[in-house]
Formats: C-alpha cells, sequence, structure tokens
C-alpha cells in the first residue's frame, strides 16, 4: 500500500521550499507540497507544529522569508490578502469576529463589496446598485445552504461560535474561490452545528470545491479529508490517507515523541 500518495502533476497550489521564522523562532522550514484540483486536505500536527503560520502565508497575511507559493501557476506569495482573495482563494478563521451593529445577511453581503467597489457603494450608482441586489441574492443561497436562512436578520454578533463559523464560511463563499481554506472550523462546535459544518463541506467539495483544513478532530478528518498533510516543528514529515495515520511512524513520533501513553492522540489517531 502507498503510504505517501501524490496529488497529479498539474497543481492548484504549489508550495516550494517556505521558510518562516519570527526572530529566533523558525516555525517554517523548507516546506513542500502540492495540492490538487478537487482534493480535501487536512493540515495536521501538534500545537506550534506551523500549521496556522502555514496557513497566513499562503493567504499573505505573513510574508515568507524564502520559498515561493504559487496558484494555478502564478506566483502569490508577494500579494496582498485581498489580492489573494482575487486570485481564488478564500479562508476561515478559527476565531471569527462579528461586528456588533449588522446582520447576518449584512455582513454576507459585505464580504461581496470588492465587486462594485467603496465609492460605487457611497455614491449608489446603477452599477452599485446591481451589485448589491446581485449580492443579497447571493447571500441568500449561501445563508440556506449553510442552513443559517432563520437568522439572517438577526445581529451577527448574537450568533453562537458555530453559527459564527458558518458565517465566516458564508463570507468566504461570498468571493467565489476555487480553493477554500479554514482554520478549525469545528472547535468548540456543538455536535449537530458540526454535522451541519460536516454536511455542507462535503457538499461543496462534490460542487467541485479544493479545500485545506487545518483540524484537530480526527473524526472530522475521517469524514471530510482525502489526504492529509502533517506538520512537526516546521517540517512536512508525513503526507498519507486519513487511515494510514495511526501506523505512520512519523506522524506518531510527531504526536507522542518519546512519552507515548495509553491516553496519549495515538488512541484518537487509531479510531480515526
Amino acid at each position: 500500500m502507498n503510504t505517501n500518495p501524490q496529488p497529479p502533476k498539474q497543481a492548484l497550489l504549489q508550495v516550494t521550499s517556505v521558510a518562516k521564522a519570527f526572530g529566533g523562532n523558525k516555525v517554517l522550514q523548507d516546506v513542500n507540497f502540492d495540492i490538487a484540483p478537487g482534493e480535501v486536505v487536512g493540515l495536521l500536527g501538534p500545537n506550534g507544529s506551523g500549521k496556522s503560520t502555514l496557513l497566513n502565508t499562503t493567504t499573505g497575511f505573513e510574508a515568507v522569508d524564502q520559498g515561493h507559493i504559487a496558484y494555478n501557476g502564478q506566483r502569490i506569495d508577494k500579494l496582498a490578502p485581498h489580492r489573494i482573495v482575487q486570485a481564488g482563494i478564500a479562508r476561515t478563521f478559527q476565531l471569527p469576529s462579528m461586528p456588533t451593529k449588522m446582520s447576518v445577511i449584512e455582513v454576507a453581503m459585505a464580504a461581496a463589496t470588492r465587486a462594485h467597489g467603496f465609492w460605487g457603494t457611497l455614491l449608489g450608482s446603477p452599477a452599485a446598485r446591481q451589485a448589491e441586489a446581485a449580492a443579497r441574492e447571493k447571500a441568500t443561497e449561501l445563508l440556506h445552504q449553510l442552513l443559517l436562512s432563520h437568522v439572517r436578520d438577526l445581529p451577527a454578533s448574537a450568533l453562537s461560535g458555530g453559527q459564527k463559523k458558518l458565517l465566516g464560511i458564508v463570507c468566504a463563499l461570498m468571493a467565489e474561490p476555487q480553493l477554500l481554506m479554514l482554520d478549525e472550523p469545528t472547535a468548540g462546535v456543538h455536535p449537530n452545528l458540526r454535522r451541519d459544518i460536516v454536511s455542507a463541506l462535503q457538499k461543496l467539495n462534490t460542487q467541485g470545491m479544493t479545500l485545506v483544513i487545518v483540524e484537530h478532530d480526527m473524526h472530522f478528518i475521517r469524514e471530510v479529508c482525502t489526504r492529509c498533510v502533517v506538520l512537526d516543528r516546521g517540517h512536512i514529515v508525513a503526507s498519507c490517507a486519513p487511515s494510514e495515520l495511526a501506523s505512520n511512524e512519523r506522524v506518531l513520533q510527531a504526536y507522542l515523541g518519546g512519552s507515548a501513553t495509553a491516553h496519549t492522540p495515538k488512541a484518537e489517531l487509531e479510531t480515526a
């Protein structure tokens, strides 16, 4: 059995020799991997392994120190975050913050304002009005798809943690990305909403969306992901199917180190 499956040669996202340090702390070191169109890749690793930094460098929130990142064959590692969104990559955040004076649908629509620009919105031009109508239609559709229609007129800040994560996905999808990157979408989420998130992501993937998901929930990884990329201390130590995590020695070493016990994450890896 192949324990190191590789995506097809025509990659959607290519990360090549990427390094990132904060002071003397080398968070990413010579990171290389490709993601093919249509994949659902779980980005895993112990706390401090570099997962969030890799997400941030890919989406423009942190600059790389070395290496480069390409999307659809074009380098994006020098672009600002909004330019990367325009290129086709959107992301969510682990702890989404929502404005207190905007409703759920207003927040969703605001994620599409790039379509008509600030001055068009301010001046109320015909093009801006048309774009606003299109944004409202799109937001309404996505809120329905992500099971948030019943709270569309509530203040966004009044939503539960899980609902805020769903709204974060809606906002990301308003940009119509090809690649969606999610930072711990089920952390702290009620089991009922967790099922909704799993169902929504699976549906998005069947519609052609490529997904990269930072997640600690191994059951979620098993349900959703087709491949796992595992980081440890800034290095990629494995690229394998979810079912092979528990038997991969480098993954076990990353999670367990030299002090494995019956109560370590190994049990979680085995049941994933």
